[in-house]
């Protein structure tokens, strides 16, 4: 990336908003490239989780999956037993 040789003032919200996007080892200005640049690539908010925290994500995301199936094959045992003439 190119080399910063000027200094620009930024709002306390632009600064902090600059530092939750900066990836380890960017620099400000690298940031500000990669968020302006005409060719986005379009991964480029991909892997700023952890490994950790992503297998946290998606172990909690198919434990929901499994308990929705669970509960959805409950119901549907439950609806096969209901007698409609009772009522």
């Amino acid at each position: 990336m190119g080399t910063a040789n000027e200094q620009i003032r930024v709002s306390d919200s632009v600064k902090c908003e600059i530092e939750r996007r900066r990836r380890e080892g960017e620099r400000y200005n690298d940031v500000l490239e990669r968020m302006f640049s005409t060719d986005r690539d379009l991964h480029a908010g991909f892997d700023r989780w952890s490994n950790t925290r992503a297998d946290r994500a998606r172990e909690t995301r198919d434990a929901y999956e499994e308990e929705s199936i669970e509960r959805t094959r409950r119901r549907s045992e439950d609806a096969q037993g209901f007698d409609v003439e009772e009522y």
